[in-house]
């Protein structure tokens, strides 16, 4: 059984058992999350898509650990006009893992 959830403006298909980076959320880690924006659920007798949302469906996460993804370097320049601007850049995230998908 998976289940496509939507949190922080994405969706993601998700497993019992997976490991997930999403978002920043605003929880510790060792804390459970339920996820009630489920868009579909899908199992061997087919697949329920929701209108926007499946009724009653959840999912159920634990948090592992937040924190911040590799750096990234952000370049912008303009030719011929010797203006040119250096920036970096650390996306900050929190780590789930899929504790139980329930419909």
């Amino acid at each position: 059984m998976y289940a496509v959830i939507e949190t922080g403006g994405k969706q993601y298909q998700v497993k019992e058992g997976d490991v997930v980076f999403i978002e920043k959320l605003a929880v510790e880690a060792d804390e459970t999350v339920t996820f009630d924006k489920v868009v579909a659920l899908g199992a061997d007798d087919g697949i329920k898509v929701g209108t926007p949302y499946v009724e009653g469906a959840v999912v159920e996460a634990k948090v592992v650990k937040n924190g911040k993804s590799k750096k990234i370097t952000v370049f912008t320049y303009k030719p011929k006009k010797s203006e040119k601007r250096k920036q970096g850049h650390r996306q900050p995230y929190t780590q789930v893992k899929i504790e139980a998908i329930k419909a």
